[in-house]
């Protein structure tokens, strides 16, 4: 790699690379939490980058469908990784509070710098999209937060109301956790028949066929082989760092004076999904829009669908006792409001620069609640 490389835009990631050994070096040493978890945090970016360079060059040879799908798969797989070394650690509102920042972080984050970036240039134009594919994205991300929201509507109901803000383990019961685990197998078997439905039954939406018109120059020319080998490299490096990031959290929270709630909201959340978050807002800024709107809706509905659920299954098997799917008040309202918000912008299939700022605008007040709650 040459320096022109490393500070282009596809390349100053990878400038981060010497945190990962850093890091490592910080948590054998007993160095302060704080600095073993905010590098560690950044340790993980350039090995995210790694995912997105790699899923990129997939992306380009299975159309924007397959490619936002194989996006969102490896993207997120930062993120089911530390969140299950937090369950194991007992960490379990982390875990809860990563899920729903991930969503909000895709909906209003990822597409909102998604949308800024693809103004970026042409400022009088709209970016165009394809509504039916980020319509059927948004209306999965809506229906799997209704089901989300539920076992927390009958603990409320039923129990002993909303849990708070905080970092203790709150044992509700076995009905709402037989509840919390026959949500999730609903929305496995809901993400199982999404597959299916746009990789076979509705292919030609997700993934339509080229015009034609070549995009080698986007690409470095990586092989199926090479990319896969570099997913692997980057998904063990991030099992390390996230293995010294959670390790860190508890002591992080109180030296740097943030809440757990808050750190798995947003800082634990922007970490795990750089992965994505980086890939969208590139290929925005290339005019690839609807790649950008796959990745950042198909993420949060991957998260709501997929992750939410294959963590409660991993919480009967790891960790002290198993997660229900019971959040809290700020978490319940920012994922409502989430998939209302990607619903309104999903159906008009464009973008303008100035759409992305408002969305942006709507992320830094939840972000703000949550530093302050």
């Amino acid at each position: 790699m040459n320096r022109g490389f490393l500070l282009g835009p596809d390349g100053w990631p990878y400038l981060l690379v010497p945190f990962i050994p850093i890091a490592i070096a910080l948590d054998l040493a007993g160095a302060a939490a704080g600095v073993i978890f905010f590098t560690a945090a950044i340790g993980i970016i350039p090995t995210a980058a790694l995912m997105g360079r790699a899923t990129e060059e997939l992306a380009e040879r299975s159309g924007p469908g397959v490619g936002g799908l194989l996006n969102v798969t490896f993207g997120n797989a930062p993120e089911l990784i530390i969140a299950l070394f937090a369950l194991a650690e007992g960490l379990q509102e982390v875990v809860k509070a990563s899920i729903i920042g991930s969503i909000i972080g895709n909906v209003l984050l990822v597409l909102g710098a998604a949308m800024v970036s693809g103004g970026i240039g042409r400022p009088g134009q709209v970016q165009k999209f394809d509504r039916t594919a980020a319509s059927t994205q948004s209306t999965m991300l809506f229906l799997a937060a209704a089901a989300l929201l539920m076992p927390a509507i009958f603990e409320l109901v039923e129990g002993r109301g909303l849990p708070s803000v905080g970092p203790e383990l709150v044992d509700y019961g076995s009905t709402v956790e037989f509840l919390s685990l026959a949500v999730s197998v609903v929305l496995i078997l809901c993400y199982v028949a999404g597959l299916f439905f746009s990789l076979k039954t509705h292919s030609d939406v997700f993934n339509p066929r080229s015009d034609g018109q070549s995009e080698d120059d986007d690409t470095w020319g990586w092989s199926v082989r090479k990319s896969v080998i570099a997913l692997a490299i980057a998904g063990v490096a991030v099992g390390v760092m996230s293995e010294v990031l959670v390790g860190s959290i508890s002591e992080a929270s109180e030296s740097v004076g943030l809440s757990e709630f808050f750190i798995g909201a947003i800082v634990v959340a922007i970490v795990g999904n750089a992965a994505e978050h980086w890939v969208a807002v590139l290929v925005a800024f290339k005019g690839k829009m609807d790649l950008a709107v796959n990745i950042a809706i198909g993420s949060s509905a991957q998260v709501a669908l997929f992750v939410a659920p294959a963590l409660v299954f991993a919480s009967f098997l790891i960790g002290p006792s198993p997660m229900p799917l019971v959040f809290n008040g700020f978490e319940l309202g920012a994922i409502l409001l989430a998939a209302l918000i990607a619903n309104a912008v999903s159906s008009e299939g464009e973008s303008t620069w100035f759409e992305g700022v408002q969305l942006l605008a709507v992320y830094a007040v939840f972000a703000i609640a949550f530093f302050v709650a």
